[in-house]
């Protein structure tokens, strides 16, 4: 009887030799490992799941005839734009709602000028209704008072250009322009201490929400938007 002889293998010095007994073949041992190698590990997600059940329902309707849906916002690439502006044109549209919106807000201000009463301190204004000597009303002049009251009445008057009635104090515009008086306080405030790290993570914080406010009214109040952006002098 002659002994098993197995197919040579590469042993560690890179030569091949005989061996006896019961090894697997090498050639066995090089297919499997080829296998191995080809083999990709493939897991099933939901999103591979939902992809291929979508694949099949357009297999489906292609099979009937039936046109696959578009999305609501799709054109065609072969469509031809009608009524297309140039840039130039574009751009002295723009220029001239710039203008007409900036002369709006010249007249709310003058408007607010001449019929709002002076604002004094301690909230008090300056009406007929209250009569007050020279003496008191020096002392309760904003031009006398600390930074807090001044940026209160600054805030005040801001909030009452861009109102859409009497007391309002959430519309878009008049948010933007409290979050705006806010962020030039704590401007001020960081400049000074370059180590608040605590008012800084709050500025930034402020930053996002009046760039998210600022993108809402693009999308649904482009002319308040556009009036908000000139009188601020932001670049959203």
């Amino acid at each position: 009887m002659l002994p098993l002889l197995t197919f040579c293998q590469p042993t560690r010095s890179g030569l091949l030799s005989l061996k006896r007994g019961n090894f697997r073949p090498a050639v066995t041992i090089l297919a499997q490992t080829a296998l191995r190698s080809n083999q990709q590990i493939r897991t099933v997600t939901k999103k591979r799941i939902h992809r291929q059940e979508k694949h099949k329902r357009n297999a489906i309707l292609a099979a009937r005839g039936i046109p696959r849906s578009k999305p609501h916002n799709y054109l065609p690439k072969d469509m031809i734009v009608i009524n297309a502006t140039s840039r130039e044109e574009r751009l002295a549209d723009s220029k001239l709602q710039d203008e007409r919106a900036a002369q709006q807000l010249q007249e709310r201000m003058q408007i607010q000028q001449d019929t709002k009463p002076e604002v004094l301190r301690f909230g008090f204004a300056d009406t007929d209704d209250l009569v007050l000597s020279d003496r008191v009303k020096k002392l309760l002049n904003l031009h006398n008072g600390n930074q807090k009251e001044v940026v209160k009445a600054q805030k005040q008057q801001a909030m009452e250009i861009f109102q859409i009635r009497e007391g309002d104090t959430g519309s878009s515009a008049v948010q933007v322009i409290a979050l705006t008086t806010r962020i030039q306080q704590i401007q001020t405030h960081y400049t000074r201490h370059k180590k608040d790290k605590h008012g800084k993570r709050g500025l930034d914080a402020l930053y996002v929400r009046r760039r998210k406010l600022l993108d809402y009214m693009e999308r649904k109040d482009f002319e308040s938007y556009r009036k908000v952006i000139k009188t601020l002098g932001l670049n959203h």
